[in-house]
């Protein structure tokens, strides 16, 4: 399996720009393009926790026209990723 972004579970290889981008412009190697530019989260302030993350994402998915109950499926290892797991919080 490759490579995953560490917010979405999005493959990085699949990312049309590479990855998102640090604060310094390099391309980020953990974060995709949807998750993180300019080395900050794209997601609203008030969607700080895997959960709400996860429910953001499958009405992201939603109104792209992605069926509900594929789109939680392709999140339910949200939970699971660097940018949400306790453990590798500092």
């Amino acid at each position: 399996m490759g490579a995953q972004c560490q917010s979405c579970g999005y493959p990085m290889n699949k990312d049309k720009q590479g990855g998102g981008t640090n604060a310094d412009g390099t391309h980020s190697t953990q974060f995709c393009s949807m998750c993180y530019d300019k080395g900050a989260f794209l997601s609203p302030p008030e969607v700080d926790t895997a959960a709400k993350f996860q429910q953001f994402c499958v009405q992201q998915m939603k109104q792209d026209g992605m069926n509900g109950l594929l789109a939680w499926f392709l999140t339910r290892g949200i939970p699971k990723l660097a940018r949400w797991n306790a453990a590798t919080k500092r």
